[in-house]
């Protein structure tokens, strides 16, 4: 996948795509409209955040691609690529313990802080990642 050069587009499953950790400076789009949600992307080498009608969904440092990136009942699944190990956070439920499952396999079990935000690491590199956060 690389790079998501639209910097956030809709997939033909329903999810969305996003970032473009190959650019060098900071680029945004603002007001990209999926499923009567508005999304707002910023991306660069250095960081992509990812908001929802003004709400934080996702950040990773450095900057990341993010591919299939779907709500489910239960949380969220991604596949996320980029070119170093990277640091993510992103929005749950308040206090709710979630499950990190990394291609198929539970690597961690934590806590989301009192703003409803986990955060992780995942080894990137040469591959893409699935990525399913599974709340318990």
């Amino acid at each position: 996948m690389a790079a998501v050069k639209e910097l956030i587009r809709t997939e033909a499953d329903g999810t969305i795509s996003f970032g473009d950790y190959e650019l060098a400076s900071k680029t945004k789009k603002s007001d990209f409209e999926h499923e009567g949600d508005l999304y707002k992307v910023k991306t660069y080498s250095g960081i992509t955040r990812l908001e929802k009608n003004e709400m934080f969904v996702y950040e990773s440092e450095p900057g990341t691609a993010v591919s299939h990136l779907k709500e489910t009942d239960n949380g969220l699944w991604f596949v996320i690529e980029g070119p170093k190990d990277a640091q993510v956070t992103v929005q749950g439920e308040a206090e709710t313990d979630y499950d990190i499952v990394i291609d198929g396999a539970v690597r961690d079990t934590q806590k989301s802080n009192l703003g409803g935000k986990l955060s992780f690491s995942v080894e990137l590199g040469e591959s893409s990642h699935e990525v399913e956060l599974i709340r318990k």
